[in-house]
């Protein structure tokens, strides 16, 4: 199946000094909002307690705000998802000496006093050094994944190709990270998962469309390597295009079906599979052309020696 009925010839690199500085624009931004606003890091990560409640009609969040701190809880956070009815509780960590389930407890009464047929769905607590714990490793994740994928790009191409393919690979975590920081949405392990989802989205897809320019700069020999770029582009634009639909078909379906549990892993794959196909035209094969790319690099030695010595 073809998205286009013809190869197209969109001239892509042409503008790309243009799409170099919306991407800094972006990426400044989101540098902005981390260094400003920070991530709304989840119990996951900062510890707490969350109670997930179905009420039997519209919820009233004011009323369930104020029964929460007649009941000593002023600092939870309520919020409405799904449906107009439910209702998520999010408690911080119980003070020293008084036990997550205390906190539960009076959560739950509080939203009963509220609604006396509220059916309570979910309550998990966090410790605060648990969630030290999984902050780390969830950092840690990500870094060895880029660290892995660097080195497999150093073998798996020539370093021209390598540097814009790793561009890209850094360019889109961090989009998603501005995002989540600019909205302030529960930044938890689940985005973290949706993020190394991102990586390996971006990789493959510029993967695909390096593994066709560096088949036409063998094919293409009398063409300049802007050519090259434009062509092998427009010759994978259809499958990237297929691939990104699909996709976004199935994330979107999961927004709108999938509840609050699964809000955040989305929104974070819809972003990155939005920006993970721009950069791996405008990052990755922009900065790899602008690198000096052509077909001689991929000349073994022997024939780059052979090369030089004509007069």
């Amino acid at each position: 199946m073809e998205f286009f009925r013809r190869v197209p010839r969109i001239r892509f690199m042409e503008k790309r000094k243009i799409w170099y500085a919306i991407s800094a624009f972006i990426i400044l931004g989101s540098a902005t909002l981390l260094a400003v606003r920070g991530l709304n890091f989840g119990i996951d990560f900062t510890g707490g307690v969350v109670v997930e409640a179905g009420y039997t009609g519209p919820a009233d969040l004011q009323a369930t705000r104020d029964a929460l701190a007649a009941a000593g809880l002023g600092a939870a956070q309520v919020q409405s998802f799904g449906t107009a009815s439910d209702v998520l509780v999010r408690l911080p960590p119980p003070p020293e000496g008084q036990q997550a389930q205390q906190l539960t407890e009076l959560a739950v009464a509080a939203i009963r006093s509220v609604d006396a047929g509220a059916e309570i769905r979910r309550t998990e607590s966090i410790g605060p050094q648990v969630g030290r714990e999984l902050a780390e490793k969830g950092a840690l994740a990500v870094l060895m994944t880029l660290l892995f994928i660097a080195i497999y790009l150093m073998f798996r191409f020539q370093w021209k190709f390598s540097v814009g393919a790793v561009l890209a690979v850094l360019h889109d975590p961090f989009v998603v990270l501005g995002f989540f920081a600019a909205t302030q949405m529960t930044f938890d392990l689940i985005v973290v998962s949706a993020i190394l989802a991102v990586i390996g989205y971006s990789l493959n897809d510029t993967v695909v469309v390096f593994d066709r320019v560096r088949e036409r700069l063998l094919s293409m020999r009398k063409a300049t390597s802007l050519e090259v770029m434009n062509t092998a582009i427009n010759e994978t634009l259809s499958r990237t295009l297929m691939t990104s639909v699909t996709t976004m078909i199935v994330l979107v379906c999961l927004l709108l079906l999938g509840g609050e549990t699964m809000r955040g892993f989305s929104i974070a794959l819809i972003i990155g599979v939005i920006i993970g196909t721009y950069s791996s035209i405008y990052v990755a094969g922009a900065a790899a052309l602008d690198l000096g790319l052509s077909q001689r690099d991929l000349m073994p030695p022997e024939k780059k020696e052979e090369l030089d010595a004509l007069p």
